[in-house]
């Protein structure tokens, strides 16, 4: 078993380990890998595979998991072998047009999530708002409304259970609520559980090219009830995706051209990072080859890869037997089409190994030779399974049918990476690095620095090492610019933010020209990037054949993640220690006066009144723009032990400093700076009545940015408060394997 690093095990015991009904674990990791690959291997069993064979496919499973170059998707490692066995991470649900199927699906939902996944949902099928509904004569609310249903089941369902709910909901450009359905995330308390998209068609794309109307149709009836001009719902999309990264764009007709099963229908949803297309009651089993293994004496090797492509792929077609499907429909689908989805992760780590910049043409290049070898190798493989095992079910009429054997309906996928790259020590998915040296909080609160290993590796050979430059880097994440770093060092070594938008997208198109699904990919813009160049990058993706796209702009939504420098760790040291001296509570007067600031956040807006008497401030009370919920309670809580401090005597300025740059999963960006937390809004409202009150109005709307340019990292991760950052359409913790979309 190859030797894990201290982030792996952290990893693995509070998410994949086994426990007691005491919470304590009762494996270790290499036993882990053990029960995968033994569980797995029991599917060798149908396919009257002799014991003795058996065994020896079990230990090549373990063999191969083990020394991490390759790992199935979280779901297996984190259930194969125990009661529950269901090792899927993705799925996708109809919603019909009625109650009882709404429902249905809600009841549907509920299961899967409670078992471990993901769903996606097209909402297209449903009739728009203010449509006749012939039971009731009464009116539909329209697909929007039935999104915040189908948000608060998960929201219930996720505060149950061990694995937080994760959506796709998507819905086609030419629904008659589709302006509703764009804008639906304007408001970031809402939809929180859910991540869009928008089914553009092609017909769609080249109106908006010529600024053409086009019809918008009624699912209902089928008939066209309108219509809307293309590039003005396309300037809105853009303007959306600037703003908060939402929604993302999924070019749905070439999803359908590529459906390997037409004959069952067409695909009209996505799981929730977009990477995988599906059928209705599809799920799909995910796993993905470590890269950063397979690279030999300065060139990538092949024959290792070769042999761990057929390992992974006959892999991942034993889970399918082995899965402990959620629904008997599901079951039925997945038996049928056999889908299976490998992908890869470390493909920096290759790049680094190889000395090949991210943002060049070798390195886009190189991604075409890599990823047609795994679909090729792939193919190759499950042709094999079918000779020795049969078709899958659904074969006939399928593309393949009377060309070659298939066992498998799909065999690659590019999927987000976020835990399994950090149990395997490597990058994430395709994505470049977002920081090759950051600030690392431990577990008494003190923040060390980490540096990449490969860039440690070349700035020690070649003698430019130092704590001093390190801590520089770990300053801004990038080491482009540094004058203490050889320009090839910098070429090589670039980051999420270092790369152009261009260039993300055109590695994106590299992978996906072979990948029978699609690729997991975010977009990454600098605070500073126009809509207009967000345009450029949705067309380029259309042009450059990629199945859908979507893209972050630094700052537009959480804002950043507030890491300390130098300056931030001196202010605490000379911070005063509070006072001994016993203080006297003075009552609360019945008259009081002051001011009430609305601040937005990312609960919603938060109104913060800050009151006076003759003595002076003494009390602070919060009202959040949504009633009720934890979050309103804890806030009051604050108001309360605010304004208990405020009339013992504490002074208005020692509150603000406590509060300001309080950080949460839910950060925003408001006018001047970011919001980082509720209890942050209030410190900025205290921040605001100080600088009023003593006539300084100039700073009332400038918050404070004393924010590191590590600027792809966003917000604090809500279970170790640790850096997040923004890749894969997805939120992830590099440190504990949180994951928004898990």
């Amino acid at each position: 078993m190859s030797k894990l690093s201290k982030n792996a095990i952290t990893v693995l015991e509070k998410r994949y380990l086994t426990r007691d009904e005491n919470g304590n674990t009762t494996e270790t990791p290499d036993e882990l890998f053990k029960r995968v690959a033994k569980a797995v291997a029991q599917a060798e069993k149908v396919f009257k595979t002799k014991p003795k064979e058996i065994k020896e496919i079990e230990k090549t499973f373990y063999n191969t998991i083990s020394n991490l170059d390759f790992l199935p998707n979280s779901p297996t490692l984190m259930n194969a072998g125990k009661p529950l066995g269901q090792l899927s991470a993705c799925f996708v649900l109809p919603v019909g047009d009625s109650m009882d199927e709404i429902f249905e699906t809600i009841k549907n939902t509920a299961l899967i999530h409670k078992s471990g996944g993901g769903t996606g949902f097209s909402f297209s099928r449903l009739r728009p708002n203010s449509d006749i509904v012939m039971s009731t004569k009464g009116v539909s609310s329209g697909p929007v409304s039935f999104m915040e249903v189908f948000n608060a089941a998960t929201e219930a369902i996720k505060q149950g259970g061990t694995r937080r709910g994760a959506n796709m909901g998507c819905l086609r450009v030419d629904h008659p609520d589709i302006l509703s359905f764009i804008t639906c995330k304007k408001d970031l308390s809402k939809l929180t559980n859910f991540n869009i998209s928008v089914l553009v068609t092609e017909k769609f794309m080249e109106a908006a090219k010529k600024g053409e109307d086009y019809d918008l149709i009624n699912p209902r009836t089928g008939k066209v009830t309108g219509q809307l001009n293309a590039s003005k719902v396309f300037d809105l999309i853009i303007n959306m995706a600037w703003r908060s990264g939402e929604p993302g764009i999924i070019f749905i007709d070439r999803i359908n051209r590529d459906n390997p099963t037409p004959n069952l229908g067409e695909i009209e949803s996505t799981n929730p990072c977009g990477e995988q297309p599906l059928l209705p009651y599809e799920a799909c089993n995910l796993g993905s080859i470590n890269l950063a293994n397979f690279v030999k004496k300065g060139k990538v090797d092949f024959d290792r890869l070769t042999e761990t492509i057929k390992i992974a792929v006959r892999f991942l077609d034993d889970v399918i037997e082995v899965n402990k499907y959620p629904l008997d429909k599901i079951a039925e689908m997945c038996l049928g089409n056999r889908k299976i989805g490998l992908g890869l992760m470390g493909w920096a780590d290759m790049l680094f190994q190889l000395e090949i910049p991210y943002d060049s043409v070798e390195a886009c290049e190189l991604a075409e030779k890599v990823m047609s070898h795994i679909q090729k190798v792939g193919h190759e493989a499950s042709q094999e399974l079918a000779k020795e095992r049969g078709n899958f079910k659904f074969y006939e009429g399928s593309v393949f049918d009377g060309k070659c054997p298939m066992r498998n309906a799909t065999v690659t996928t590019i999927a987000p990476t976020g835990t399994l790259s950090i149990i395997a020590s490597c990058s994430g998915g395709v994505e470049p690095l977002f920081g090759i040296a950051y600030f690392k909080r431990v577990m008494d609160g003190t923040d060390l620095i980490e540096v990449n290993p490969y860039f440690e590796a070349v700035a020690k050979k070649r003698g430019f090492y130092s704590e001093e430059l390190m801590q520089k880097i770990s300053e801004t994440g990038s080491v482009r610019g540094l004058e203490e770093v050889p320009t090839d060092v910098q070429a090589v070594f670039g980051t999420a933010l270092d790369i152009t938008p261009e260039w993300h997208i055109r590695m994106q198109a590299a992978f996906q020209k072979y990948t029978d699904n699609a690729v997991s990919k975010t977009v990454n813009f600098p605070e500073t990037a126009t809509q207009e160049e967000v345009r450029e990058v949705f067309e380029k993706a259309y042009e450059l054949g990629c199945k859908g796209t979507t893209i972050y702009r630094y700052g537009s939504r959480e804002g950043v993640l507030m890491v300390k420098g130098k300056d931030d760790k001196k202010e605490e040291k000379t911070e005063e220690k509070p006072s001994t001296e016993k203080k006297t509570v003075r009552a609360r007067p019945d008259r009081t006066c002051g001011t009430t600031e609305r601040i937005t956040t990312g609960c919603g807006n938060l109104y913060v009144t800050i009151n006076e008497d003759e003595e002076g401030v003494c009390e602070i009370f919060t009202q959040l723009g949504k009633a009720g919920g934890c979050a309103s309670s804890q806030l009051d809580s604050i108001g309360r032990l605010c304004s208990l401090a405020l009339r013992s005597g504490v002074e208005l300025s020692a509150i603000k400093k406590h509060l300001r740059g309080i950080r949460c999963p839910s950060p925003t960006w408001g006018k001047g700076g970011m919001v980082s937390s509720c209890a942050d809004a209030i410190g900025i409202a205290i921040e605001h009545y100080i600088a009023m009150k003593s006539g300084q109005e100039d700073k009332i709307h400038t918050i404070e940015k004393n924010v590191n340019k590590q600027d792809a990292m966003i917000g604090a991760c809500p279970d170790c408060g640790s850096p997040v950052s923004h890749e894969s359409g997805c939120v992830v913790c590099h440190y504990c394997g949180f994951s928004k979309c898990s």
